[in-house]
């Protein structure tokens, strides 16, 4: 499942994966998305190692500031990723 995080002012949509755990290690993919004429710029990298699982349509230079982004967030991408997703208002009963 992907949680939503943050919509970039070019469009780019950040989603994050639920925590990840493979032979007791946990990480958790981030997801860039945005939309062009006809499909959409992908990329989705891997955290912790930092691993590019997809790079499509993004140039260099955004992708190194993608790069900065999860540097400073990897935190939160693991919190918001256990917990199942950022948490904006409390659900009305």
């Amino acid at each position: 499942m992907m949680y939503p995080y943050i919509t970039l002012a070019d469009e780019t949509l950040i989603t994050h994966s639920h925590l990840l755990e493979k032979n007791g290690e946990k990480s958790v993919e981030v997801h860039f998305e945005r939309p062009k004429p006809f499909g959409f710029d992908t990329a989705r990298c891997s955290l912790p190692s930092y691993t590019w699982i997809i790079r499509e349509g993004y140039s260099d230079e955004s992708i190194k500031e993608f790069e900065e982004l999860l540097e400073n967030h990897a935190h939160l991408f693991f919190k918001y990723a256990e917990i199942g997703g950022i948490q904006i208002a409390p659900s009305i009963n």
